[in-house]
């Protein structure tokens, strides 16, 4: 196993496997405490936003050459969608209703009613071939839940997914992060046997998280009676890919006219929901942008 160059406190994914299983584990405090304060988010929404970003990093580590993955959980309940979008180890998201507040259910947030029912969708973009997407009714809402349930169903990838999001009564992220296992092929039964036994006997991620256990220690958790072989450890962050640049090359693919009528405004505004931030464009800019076109 590689020395782990990590503080106490940052966020980062191990990848291990075990006799033929993969199991990755990581912690995004971090990354989801910026995200929920950056969109303002609710008690639950940043749980259901911290659980679906750090499922996107764990989904997005099985992929090669960073290749990137987006997740979309469409629930008719009072969040509405919740986004994650991940690309090797940076990852970006939002909620649709961040300020959204239900009832506890049994002394815990209900991501499952805040998500409610619906399907979710995920897109993987490969490198040198067309982006593949599949797509399952969801199964509570849970997120943790429904991705285990998708990549049974639509990917044919026997797996478990655990996520966690600890949240103070002040709406602050104490602590968050999963863990991912998946059968690779040749492995044994009695091997996922042992392996879904050691998961039935495993406190929940935030409790391991909160008494100071690292992505590694949770692993060998997980794998305890079994031959674990540490791969790696990544660093993993919230990093949205839009800049100013980006949104003006954007803006100079839009139609001609589009582009005209704007220049009627003093200030053309751009949005970005994965970071929360807004671009403005004078109308020099924009008529600066029109000049530029050749059609």
């Amino acid at each position: 196993m590689k020395t782990n160059i990590f503080s106490e406190n940052q966020d980062y994914l191990t990848k291990a496997t075990v006799e033929g299983v993969r199991i990755y584990a990581l912690r995004t405090t971090n990354l989801v405490r910026q995200a929920a304060k950056m969109h303002n988010c609710s008690h639950v929404a940043s749980a259901a936003l911290g659980r679906a970003m750090t499922g996107a990093l764990l989904l997005a580590a099985t992929m090669k050459d960073n290749e990137r993955i987006n997740l979309r959980f469409m629930g008719d309940g009072k969040l509405g969608e919740v986004i994650a979008d991940a690309e090797g180890n940076f990852v970006r998201g939002y909620v649709q209703n961040p300020d959204v507040f239900v009832p506890l259910k049994n002394g815990k947030l209900d991501v499952g009613a805040a998500v409610g029912n619906g399907k979710i969708v995920v897109t993987r973009y490969l490198q040198n071939a067309e982006p593949f997407t599949g797509f399952c009714e969801l199964k509570n809402g849970e997120i943790a839940d429904d991705l285990t349930y998708y990549l049974y169903k639509s990917e044919q990838t026997p797996s478990s997914v655990a996520l966690g999001v600890l949240i103070d009564p002040s709406g602050e992220v104490l602590h968050s992060g999963g863990f991912f296992i998946q059968a690779m092929p040749g492995a044994k039964d009695d091997v996922l046997a042992k392996l879904e036994n050691n998961v039935m006997r495993t406190p929940y991620i935030t409790q391991l998280l909160e008494i100071g256990y690292t992505p590694e220690k949770i692993i060998e958790i997980l794998g305890r009676d079994l031959q674990i072989s540490f791969k790696e450890n990544v660093p993993v962050a919230f990093k949205c890919r839009c800049s100013r640049e980006r949104i003006k090359n954007a803006l100079a693919s839009l139609e001609k006219k589009a582009l005209q009528e704007m220049t009627e405004d003093e200030i053309t505004e751009a949005h970005c929901d994965f970071c929360n931030t807004t671009y403005q464009f004078t109308k020099a800019e924009i008529k600066e942008i029109l000049a530029g076109r050749t059609d």
